[in-house]
């Protein structure tokens, strides 16, 4: 699934991002398998996600790396 960040505080490494489908879905650090330290606002991602519905939750973030 790809997103775009939303929100993100560098600080606590937490933030949200927003799917392609208009889904708004937060995230903290310590929810994600892989470490996240550099997104900024605007940035298109790949995500891992787990459940589904309101359940649903991202459990890895990936840059999209553009040819």
């Amino acid at each position: 699934m790809q997103a775009t960040v939303s929100r993100y505080d560098a600080e606590t490494r937490s933030g949200a991002v927003l799917t392609d489908k208009g889904i708004e879905l937060p995230f903290s650090a310590d929810e994600l398998r892989s470490p996240v330290r550099f997104l900024r606002v605007g940035q298109r991602v790949r995500l891992d996600t787990s459940g589904s519905g309101a359940g649903m939750a991202i459990t890895g973030v990936h840059f999209i790396t553009l040819p």
